[in-house]
């Protein structure tokens, strides 16, 4: 039975995230919290080492969780089940659909999409950090650490590009943030 659920868990993720990974995250949380399978904690711890290690979030998620719940045939399963959709997709679209990309309709409907997968990044973005600096609104509790962290990663996007010329690169925003994560809550 816990098979079946990672299948049809992650293969519901599979098919319903938009947006790549990041507009993954409130779904992948909402299976994976329904299902009990880790604690919205550990969840987002795994969401930080999925986003540090190489290859797609959703599959890092999926196979981790897999593993946790089933071994290695769960860790199978589950990263089956999240990449099966879009490979479905993608191979109908290169085969069949090639010409309805270039329709107007559709290209509007792509188009309007975009904002909406940026709301929810954003949303999901600003629901983490304030989770994990000020908890929940009915339990308030200010990790002061996580406060000081946030603040410094956000003053180095801010500054860097300014100093540099160039933007800061994702790598060394979480070299960053390990070290300091390190630094700060091992003191």
């Amino acid at each position: 039975m816990t098979y079946l659920e990672l299948f049809l868990g992650f293969f519901k993720v599979g098919c319903f995230a938009f947006g790549g990974a990041y507009g993954a995250i409130p779904l992948i949380r909402d299976v994976v919290l329904s299902y009990g399978w880790l604690s919205d904690e550990t969840l987002t711890y795994m969401i930080a080492v999925s986003e540090s290690t190489p290859g797609p979030i959703m599959v890092n998620l999926a196979t981790y969780v897999g593993c946790d719940q089933a071994g290695f045939g769960g860790a199978a399963v589950a990263t089956l089940a999240v990449v099966l959709p879009s490979f479905v997709v993608i191979l109908l679209v290169t085969a069949l659909l090639h010409n309805v990309l270039k329709n107007p309709y559709v290209q509007a409907v792509l188009r309007g999409m975009k904002p909406c997968v940026t709301g929810i990044v954003l949303a999901t973005g600003l629901s983490m950090v304030l989770k994990n600096t000020i908890g929940s609104v009915l339990a308030p509790r200010a990790d002061l650490r996580a406060v000081l962290i946030t603040v410094l990663l956000l003053a180095a996007m801010l500054v860097y590009p300014r100093l540099a010329k160039k933007k800061l690169s994702p790598v060394w925003l979480i070299i960053l943030s390990a070290c300091l994560g390190a630094g700060i809550y091992a003191i």
